[in-house]
């Protein structure tokens, strides 16, 4: 069973998943990875001659973990995604580490590829909390699943603001198994993001939150997302370093909320503006800078847009990021035939649409996310050629 065999590498003590990669590349599938022999283990980079024999003891040892742990996740409603698991998030499967199992609390679904992380202090002020709520809940609402890491402060707002949404999606990646809650207060908040998409970890179940775990749960954050939105972090805050992980390591754009300069709360996202953050006061700024993304049809097997911003070279590519053309719905279709390549203003297209106001934004913005039309000069729209 391919799923026993990605269980038994992700148990195996002295191999991340990098090293991972590598050996079940060399021994040609997971389970010939869990069977390799010293000789296989010696060629592989990272291994070699001096730890080829512990590696091989620990896959042992780690195979007679396996059931166990299948009993666990199986007693708490976990289920497991691999790393060849069609619905491993197609977003994450492309960063330079990916976790190899994913335990998952609710469920994964096409539409969470795309997405956007919302991170930032856990000592957040009265603005910054309002702040989380306010983007996650326009976010939620324009179809975007919402990522963060169920802290407190920001994290917990933003995954409010996405629940607080008709069909809104979150999704809270922690630094501890699934099993254990952190902080402990969000012991049934954790019930309902469950609930409302999922809970996440790629750390075995009864992990505790340790600190050297954060670092890795920030970058499956950045991972899982399409962007990550920055509200109040100062200078040694953990949000700037998955920011950072974000542009760097992932090629992922990067949104900062901007804040009083006398609130050292505000520093570090401030400093993430200076270097090369787009300053975002509202939704359109960050679905401008995510660009046009796939239809959800096409999203397991399309790249990802990335940003036309690098936040650390300070360049521009004024490409524009590919996607699959969109199938438009009928409502969608009624509203593109309003819109030509010259800017048409949104009181004209409301008046011929003959929709519902609010149906007409709400298509508007999903046709923006998909790449059909471009708002401009913020009352005007325009279709993509």
């Amino acid at each position: 069973m391919p799923l026993k065999d990605w269980l038994q590498l992700s148990l195996t003590d002295g191999i991340g998943n990098v090293l991972t990669a590598r050996l079940v590349q060399a021994a040609g599938s997971a389970a010939n990875a869990c069977a390799a022999d010293r000789a296989l283990l010696e060629q592989i980079n990272g291994i070699g001659p001096h730890s080829a024999h512990r590696i091989q003891s620990a896959l042992r040892d780690a195979a007679v973990r396996v059931d166990d742990e299948l009993a666990r996740c199986q007693g708490a409603s976990v289920s497991l995604v691999c790393l060849d698991d069609p619905n491993y998030p197609a977003t994450l499967r492309t960063i330079p580490d990916p976790p190899v199992v994913l335990y998952v609390r609710g469920d994964l679904q096409p539409r969470d590829l795309n997405a956007v992380a919302i991170v930032g202090s856990r000592r957040c002020s009265h603005y910054g909390r309002e702040q989380a709520e306010r983007f996650a809940a326009l976010l939620a609402g324009a179809g975007l699943t919402v990522i963060s890491g169920g802290a407190r402060g920001v994290d917990s707002a933003a995954h409010r603001g996405a629940m607080a949404q008709t069909n809104g999606r979150t999704i809270a990646v922690l630094g501890s198994g699934v099993d254990v809650a952190y902080p402990p207060e969000n012991e049934k908040f954790f019930d309902q993001i469950a609930q409302h998409g999922a809970v996440i970890s790629e750390f075995p179940m009864n992990t505790p939150p340790l600190k050297e775990n954060f670092p890795r749960r920030n970058r499956v954050v950045s991972g899982l997302s399409r962007g990550v939105l920055v509200i109040e972090a100062d200078i040694r805050s953990g949000a700037l370093i998955t920011a950072r992980v974000a542009a760097s390591d992932h090629g992922r754009p990067v949104f900062a909320l901007p804040g009083r300069v006398d609130n050292a709360m505000s520093a570090g996202a401030h400093e993430l503006i200076r270097d090369g953050a787009t300053l975002v006061t509202c939704l359109d700024h960050i679905l401008e800078g995510l660009g046009p993304l796939p239809d959800i049809a096409s999203l397991p097997s399309d790249p990802i847009p990335t940003a036309n911003v690098d936040l650390f070279s300070h360049t521009n590519d004024a490409s524009e990021p590919t996607a699959r053309v969109a199938v438009a719905t009928e409502r969608q279709q009624i509203i593109l035939a309003q819109i030509s390549h010259d800017p048409v203003q949104l009181d004209d297209i409301v008046a011929a649409a003959d929709l519902p106001v609010e149906v007409i934004m709400q298509e508007l913005t999903l046709m923006t996310l998909r790449g059909m039309v471009k708002r401009v000069d913020g009352q005007h729209y325009v279709r993509r050629k």
